[in-house]
Order: structure tokens, then sequence, then C-alpha cells
């Protein structure tokens, strides 16, 4: 994996840059849809690619390994094979599933146990193993095992996970650079930053991760509740000391304007479930602000989901006809509705690029991340 930076915002930290991979290259900020079990929710591979332009989606490392599992997946040639995605995969590691599943998890130094949520079985990921596990996923690009801390967490625990995150990063690392990817093409490693909402952790977390020299970063345990104030300052301080020749991942994030201002303070990748979740309980995100489709107001409006819809996959659909489907509870709904976020959701990402590039991203965000936040 090779990374170039294209441009730079004078009066932000934001970045233009371009990621090749074996499976090809991603324009820089990008969002990448998550498709938690090899697939997108309600949308087709080729709708990703073609009517979305998906430059790169993500695979949940724990789901795959529950289901289909790992001897289906490697007999198919890995997930790119399987699911017929020939563009640019991320897996994640794992760890925020480490962190959801609280109540059926016990976390030591040599990984952590847990039990399936579909059978109850019980299974232990290791740094070493989830290496292995995302080598026969066989993403371009896969993350190292970390663990998540809540939030609220306390100091004195947000202290030990994130120094345990760091001496599982090692043993990731031994263990990925001492193997071989198993389909004819590299796997690139990312670590993750974790630490909580204290700043002399996040500080202390990014020096450590920078260190490994690896050739991407990632942010973890961010927007897991806390107020945006904490994590646009978190991420400003890590991106302050990450390195600039590499991207930055921020992992889990979020809404449109999370997107925007967090660009501003030197994000580059971003993923997040809220376009397509959001989607098929009706809540659309536009140019002009956030619609929940099932309100009356909807009724009788006959105008395209969005304004310039020519610009949108969904420009033969009106207001009114989505809501009659969601409340008729129609599948079509949510396909169009996902659709519609994910659309939005890369064009916005290509939109702030394109004026980083062109020098006004400054002006153009602030104007955009206060139309955005408005309920319409």
């Amino acid at each position: 994996m090779k990374f170039k930076l294209q441009a730079s915002d004078k009066s932000t930290k934001a970045r233009a840059g371009e990621i090749s991979t074996a499976h090809g290259t991603i324009k820089t900020p990008i969002f990448m849809p998550v498709g938690t079990a090899g697939s997108v929710k309600a949308v087709h591979q080729h709708e990703l690619s073609e009517d979305i332009k998906a430059q790169i989606i993500l695979g949940n490392t724990y789901h795959l390994y529950l289901r289909p599992g790992l001897e289906t997946l490697k007999l198919a040639g890995g997930l790119h094979k399987f699911n017929g995605w020939d563009k640019p995969l991320l897996t994640d590691s794992g760890g925020y599933q480490v962190y959801s599943l609280s109540g059926v998890r016990k976390i030591k130094e040599e990984g952590v146990t847990f039990r399936s949520h579909i059978d109850g079985s019980k299974h232990l990921f290791t740094p070493e193993s989830v290496m292995d596990t995302q080598r026969v996923i066989g993403a371009d690009i896969i993350m190292a095992f970390d663990e998540c801390t809540p939030y609220p967490c306390e100091y004195g625990y947000a202290r030990r996970s994130m120094e345990m995150t760091h001496r599982w990063l090692k043993r990731c690392c031994e263990r990925f650079d001492t193997t071989e990817a198993h389909y004819g093409f590299d796997q690139t490693l990312f670590p993750i930053v974790q630490g909580s909402v204290y700043k002399d952790l996040r500080k202390q977390s990014a020096e450590v991760i920078a260190s490994f020299e690896r050739e991407g970063n990632a942010i973890g345990g961010l927007s897991v509740g806390e107020p945006a104030e904490e994590m646009y300052e978190m991420t400003d301080i890590v991106t302050d000391i990450l390195p600039k020749d590499k991207p930055r991942y921020l992992m889990g994030v979020g809404t449109p304007v999370n997107i925007l201002e967090n660009i501003a303070l030197g994000i580059d990748m971003f993923d997040c479930v809220m376009p397509t979740r959001n989607a098929r309980n009706g809540m659309l995100f536009t140019k002009n602000g956030i619609i929940n489709i099932r309100n009356e107001r909807w009724k009788n409006d006959f105008s395209p989901l969005e304004e310039d819809s020519d610009l949108f996959a969904d420009r033969n659909y009106s207001k009114a006809y989505l809501r009659h489907l969601a409340h008729s509870k129609e599948i079509l709904g949510a396909q169009i509705a996902t659709l519609h976020n994910l659309h939005f959701y890369l064009w916005l990402v290509n939109e702030a690029r394109e004026k980083i590039i062109a020098g006004d991203f400054y002006d153009w965000k602030n104007k955009m991340v206060v139309q955005l936040a408005q309920r319409l």
C-alpha cells in the first residue's frame, strides 16, 4: 500500500490524497460503507460500484469468523472472491465487538474469550489468531487487535486498556510480519490509537502507534457516546502526532457534520453504520439537512429526495413515494433510502476533497455543517 498526499488546506489540517492498493486506488478523504457480514445491507455490489461510486468497503472480522467461517472463505479464495467485490476491502479486528459483547466476554492478557451471539459457542481471539483470521479473509487493509473502552471510562481502566492494546499491537506486528498473504497480493496492517477521552493517554498512545512505523494508522475508541467536542479534541491531539505522510483512519464516525469536522482535523478515512442503519429506519441525509421520511409532511411531497437529483442514484423517486414504501414496510423503501444515504456520504467526502484541492474548503465546511445539522 502507498499513500500520496496531493493537497492540504491552508486554514485547517484537511488533506486530499490517494491510497494505492492491490485492488485499486482510493481517493481521500473517503467514506467506507460497512459490509458487516460481507454485504452492505440492501445494496448490490454493482450498485455500490457503479451508482454510489464506493471505492472501498468494510468487512467485520468477528462476524465473518463466525459465519460463513474461515474454511468457507479460504475455499472461496478470500472475501473478494466470495462476495464478488473487486475493489479494496478493509477488515476491522473484532475489537469493537469485544466492546459491544460486554456481557459475554472476558478480557485477559492472552486475548478475549467470548460466546457467539449466534449459538452461544465459546471462542478465543488473540492478537495472533486475529491476524491469521484476517489473512484468511484477505482484505487489503487489516486492523490490529485492540480493546475499545466504553464511555464514560475511569482513567485507570483507560490507561491499563491502552497499555494492553500496545502490547497486543507488538504481537500483531510480529505475527503479521512472519506470515504470508494467502491470495497473491499484499495486505497492510493499521495499528489503532486508544486512550478514551484523556489528553495525556491519547498523546502517549499516538506516539507509541507512530513508533511502529506501519503504512497507515487508525484512531479507535471514539464515537462511543462521548460529546462531539471531546471527539474533536482527541482527534486534534492525535493528528498532530501521527505521521503526515500516512493515511489516518477514524473508526466508526459518524454523522455528516462529524465527518466534515474531522476532515478539517486531518482525518482521511471514515466508516460508520449510520447511513445504512438510519436509512432502514427512515432517516435520510441531504445537503439541506435531515429528513424523517415517515413524517406526515412528506405525504404529498412529490419532489425528489435531493434537490440536485441528477447527482444521486434516487432521482426517480419522490419523498411521497418513499414515505409510502416506509409505512407499507416494503423492502424497496429500505433499498432506496440506503442507496440515497450512501450516495450522499460519498458525494460529501468527494466534494470535501475537491474543495481542499481548490483551496476553499474552510468556508465551504463552515457553511455546510450548519445546513447538514438542520432537521427538515
